[in-house]
C-alpha cells in the first residue's frame, strides 16, 4: 500500500456502476490504494465478474485493496464515516460508485491539492447527455482562486452559495471549454461545494471531525458531503480544478429521500 492517497467509495446496488467506476480507477497512472465498502439489499456490487476483474487489474498494478459490506445502514455519513476511520492515507478521495474518471484525473487532483495546500480539491461529475445544453446565467458565479484558495465560509444565502450552478449538467465540460488555457495543467476556482468526487487533505478533514456528526441524523438523509465541505473550507480553504475529469454515469439516484438535508439538522460552524 502506499499510505499516501487512498481512493475510498461507498456502494449499494449498483453493480454495474461500480464496475465502471472501478474500470476508470484502474486507468490511473498515479499511485493510490483502494477501499470499497459495500451496503447492497442482495449480494455486494463488488462481487460481480466484471468488478471482481477490475479489483484484480487494481491489484496487479501494485493497488492495496480493500472491500468490505458495511451493514445496517445508519445512512450516508455514518458509512462516509466508517471508510474514514479505516483508512490511513495521507490523502482521501471520495469517490461516488456512479463516476467514472478519465486518465489523469487522481494525478491531477493530488497535483493541485499539494500545489495549493488547502484543506480539499474536487472534480465535479459532469453530466454528459447535457453536452449540447449550453447555460450562460449558470456559469456567470465562475471565478479563479489567483493563488491558495483562502478559508470562507459557505451557507444558503451568501453569495458564495450562487456558485452551485456551475457543477449542473454538463456546465465543468463548459467552464473547461472556457476557462483553461493552453498550457495549464489544472485551473482552480471558487466552489459552494462539490458533489461525487472529493480529495480531502486528511488532516484538515479530522481537523473538523469528518462525518463524525453521523448520530444527529436519521438514517434517511443527504447532504453530508456538503456540510463537510464547508467545515473544511470555513478553516483551511477548499476548490473546485478544471478539467474535471469525473464523468456522472446519469444512473438513478439510490438515494430518493432528499427531504432531510444535513446542514438544516447539524450547525456547519459547529465545534466537531
Amino acid at each position: 500500500m502506499t499510505g499516501e492517497l487512498e481512493v475510498l467509495v461507498p456502494t449499494r446496488d449498483r453493480p454495474v456502476e461500480l464496475a465502471t467506476t472501478l474500470a476508470g480507477l484502474a486507468a490511473q497512472d498515479h499511485p493510490f490504494d483502494v477501499a470499497v465498502s459495500d451496503q447492497s439489499d442482495g449480494p455486494a456490487s463488488f462481487d460481480t465478474p466484471p468488478a471482481r476483474t477490475m479489483l484484480r487489474a487494481l491489484r496487479a498494478a501494485g493497488r492495496g485493496v480493500r472491500t468490505c459490506r458495511h451493514l445496517p445502514r445508519r445512512g450516508l455519513a455514518e458509512h462516509r464515516a466508517a471508510l474514514l476511520a479505516g483508512s490511513t492515507a495521507r490523502y482521501v478521495l471520495f469517490c461516488d460508485d456512479d463516476v467514472w474518471l478519465t486518465p489523469g484525473a487522481v494525478a491531477r487532483l493530488h497535483s493541485a491539492i499539494v500545489e495549493l495546500g488547502c484543506g480539499l480539491v474536487g472534480a465535479a461529475v459532469q453530466g454528459l447527455s447535457h453536452l449540447a445544453d449550453h447555460r450562460p446565467a449558470e456559469l456567470a458565479p465562475f471565478e479563479r482562486w489567483p493563488g491558495r484558495p483562502e478559508p470562507e465560509r459557505i451557507s444558503p444565502g451568501t453569495a458564495a452559495w450562487g456558485r452551485w450552478t456551475l457543477h449542473n449538467a454538463a456546465n465543468p465540460v463548459h467552464l473547461e471549454q472556457r476557462h483553461v488555457r493552453p498550457g495549464e495543467r489544472w485551473v482552480a476556482y471558487k466552489i459552494a461545494w462539490v458533489g461525487g468526487c472529493v480529495l480531502y487533505d486528511r488532516r484538515a478533514l479530522d481537523a473538523v471531525g469528518g462525518f463524525g456528526f453521523w448520530p444527529e441524523l436519521p438514517a434517511s438523509h443527504c447532504g453530508e458531503d456538503v456540510l463537510v465541505q464547508w467545515r473544511v473550507m470555513e478553516r483551511f480553504g477548499g476548490a473546485g480544478i478544471l478539467p474535471s475529469g469525473a464523468v456522472h454515469l446519469e444512473s438513478p439516484t439510490t438515494v430518493p429521500d432528499r427531504s432531510v438535508q444535513a446542514w438544516d439538522v447539524v450547525a456547519p460552524g459547529a465545534a466537531p
